[in-house]
């Protein structure tokens, strides 16, 4: 979902619905402490559990690290497999994510996971059950990715990172549903990476390890093998759409790439129909791949999806090998 305006500020809105938010903080912080103490038990896979999430409602840029982290291990050696929850998916139940599978089926980011990974992706409900699936159909699989759930605490993890968007941050420092969070700030200090997407613009976490979005190719829709550069669309007028967790960042990305957009918003893993993308005029249509996966059925020569890759500091990769070695060598 994009974040209301109310959590960037402590207006009357959030002021309002501070009351929930105290409570639903305190029924949250009851069950970490609960996992804490031992009262709730953690289920480990079997093999290490690297878990990509974060502190806040919304998107923050979690998919495109869990690609590179994908890749990350394949380079180093590695055979890791995916799991997902599979937000709006049909289903609950533990299943693969076939490369042509649709997001009313498998939900988008694990239909993107799917097609770009180069690795098994598994989506369902109950993140222990789905891991074990994947280790049953692919006994191969010596690490496991966890695709958000950083609050799924039944799945016991080996590392934990956490991913903020600079732009936004942690908005007004609130609890839901009178702020972002899901969890108190104070979270940050266990994770074993915090990470922050594109530029920070406070001084509130010194320690974090930065990570750019780089990418300025755009692929056609209707014909994936047809790619162009941004230069492409210089000196015409686009449409450019998002439906994701900051769709703002999107556009200022275009902007940045020379490409003068019409732009226009959408809820985060917002169903696309292909009434909504009928502009009038022969203008094209520009979008994330996130996005792209939920109009490929519909589809024209005129949509364009911009490919973009996680590029983090190096040394989340490192710390990551480092603890894969030690969970090895006491495995």
């Amino acid at each position: 979902m994009a974040s209301p305006t109310h959590w960037q500020h402590r207006g009357p809105l959030s002021l309002l619905l501070l009351p929930v938010a105290a409570l639903f903080a305190a029924v949250s912080g009851l069950r970490r402490a609960a996992w804490r103490c031992g009262l709730l038990t953690a289920h480990h896979a079997g093999v290490p559990v690297i878990v990509v999430g974060n502190i806040t409602a919304g998107g923050t840029g979690k998919t495109p690290l869990t690609l590179w982290l994908a890749r990350f291990l394949i380079e180093h050696g590695y055979r890791p497999g995916i799991i997902s929850r599979g937000y709006g998916a049909k289903n609950t139940h533990a299943r693969a994510v076939p490369q042509d599978g649709t997001p009313q089926d498998y939900g988008d980011e694990p239909c993107l996971l799917a097609q770009r990974a180069g690795c098994p992706v598994w989506v369902g409900t109950d993140r222990v059950n789905v891991a074990r699936e994947l280790l049953a159909a692919y006994p191969e699989t010596d690490v496991i990715i966890s695709d958000d759930g950083l609050q799924h605490y039944r799945l016991a993890r080996d590392f934990e990172i956490a991913v903020i968007d600079g732009a936004i941050g942690l908005g007004n420092g609130w609890p839901l549903p009178a702020g972002p969070l899901r969890e108190p700030v104070s979270r940050l200090v266990n994770v074993d990476a915090v990470v922050i997407n594109g530029d920070d613009a406070t001084d509130a976490w010194s320690q974090a390890l930065q990570m750019k979005l780089m990418g300025d190719t755009f692929r056609n829709l209707a014909h994936p093998q047809q790619t162009v550069a941004a230069s492409h669309f210089s000196g015409r007028r686009v449409h450019a759409i998002a439906g994701i967790g900051n769709p703002r960042r999107f556009f200022a990305q275009l902007g940045r790439m020379g490409i003068s957009c019409m732009p226009r918003e959408f809820p985060d893993h917002h169903a696309y129909t292909a009434a909504e993308l009928a502009f009038a005029g022969d203008e094209e249509i520009v979008m994330t791949e996130k996005d792209a996966v939920k109009c490929t059925a519909f589809a024209n020569a005129r949509h364009w999806a911009l490919v973009v890759n996680a590029e983090p500091d190096p040394r989340l990769g490192e710390l990551i090998l480092a603890r894969l070695a030690e969970t090895r060598r006491h495995g």
